[in-house]
């Protein structure tokens, strides 16, 4: 489990990235970006629906992208700029790097 300031660092970090357009947000773009091989790390709703989960955990897992599952639908949504959101990957390394390190330092502790 993540604790909270590292779920901060982590949703400060993919808002940067989503307004610099370096991570794509839904279930249908990071598929598109996962088969082309662009998805780095991908951040997946625990409450998601089956449905959405069905169509991106399995393409994820294919390709050997690290997946983060300890947020909910409307944090991921917020840094988006809407309601909900099930998915959401990040394309850019130094990002998905910042938010592995992130994860990394709440472990120490």
């Amino acid at each position: 489990m993540i604790d909270d300031a590292a779920k901060r660092k982590i949703l400060g970090l993919v808002g940067l990235g989503i307004r610099g357009r370096l991570a794509v947000v839904g279930v249908q773009q990071v598929r598109e970006a996962a088969r082309r091989g662009k998805v780095k790390i991908a951040l997946v709703a625990g409450d998601a629906s089956q449905n959405s989960l069905d169509k991106v955990e399995s393409l994820l897992a294919a390709r050997g992208v690290r997946v983060i599952g300890d947020l909910s639908s409307s944090e991921l949504g917020e840094i988006a700029g809407r309601e909900s959101v099930a998915v959401i990957g990040v394309s850019d390394a130094g990002l998905a790097k910042g938010i592995t390190d992130a994860i990394k330092v709440e472990y120490r502790r």
